[in-house]
């Protein structure tokens, strides 16, 4: 049942940011080609992505697929594919709701939604003991920064500087 609902999730977030992208004449593809000639945010050629492309294109700061990695290699039952995925899932839920919302979208609306998947990750994390330790506070801490801005939001802003995945994370 929990495999059904995560395809159908993935099929949504792959389907509303297809439709989207064809709504705008853009092609998603592009973006990524984008995104890789350009360090992501740190460069001038950010400014040519569009919110949506932004937005997506975060997703090449995923972490899980590493995560599976260090299963694999050093034996960290921690990190199996259903923790991974259901970890991709909550930023992939993020992404889709601040696609929906719109890069002129409420600020305050914005920040709930980072919350909410601030909130998923503590309880997963309180499922799974030991899913996010230092490094992996590191690489979500960063993959939320990038998403924050992403969606037109400073991370400085937050928790003194700290970013919005400090106002609510337990990790």
């Amino acid at each position: 049942m929990n495999n059904i609902f995560i395809g159908s999730l993935a099929a949504l977030i792959i389907g509303v940011a297809y439709y989207i992208s064809k709504s705008l004449n853009k092609d998603l593809g592009d973006s990524n080609i984008a995104f890789e000639k350009a360090e992501f945010l740190n460069t001038p050629e950010k400014d040519k992505l569009s919110y949506i492309e932004a937005l997506i294109a975060t997703k090449q700061y995923y972490p899980f697929e590493k995560w599976r990695e260090k299963s694999s290699k050093y034996g960290l039952l921690q990190y199996t594919e259903d923790n991974c995925t259901a970890a991709k899932n909550i930023f992939d839920t993020l992404l889709e709701k601040l696609i929906k919302t719109g890069e002129n979208g409420e600020i305050k609306k914005k920040e709930k939604y980072f919350e909410i998947a601030v909130l998923a990750l503590n309880e997963l994390n309180d499922v799974e003991q030991g899913l996010i330790e230092t490094g992996e506070r590191e690489d979500l801490c960063e993959l939320i920064d990038k998403i924050t801005i992403a969606a037109g939001l400073n991370p400085k802003n937050y928790a003194k500087g700290e970013g919005i995945a400090d106002l609510w994370r337990e990790w």
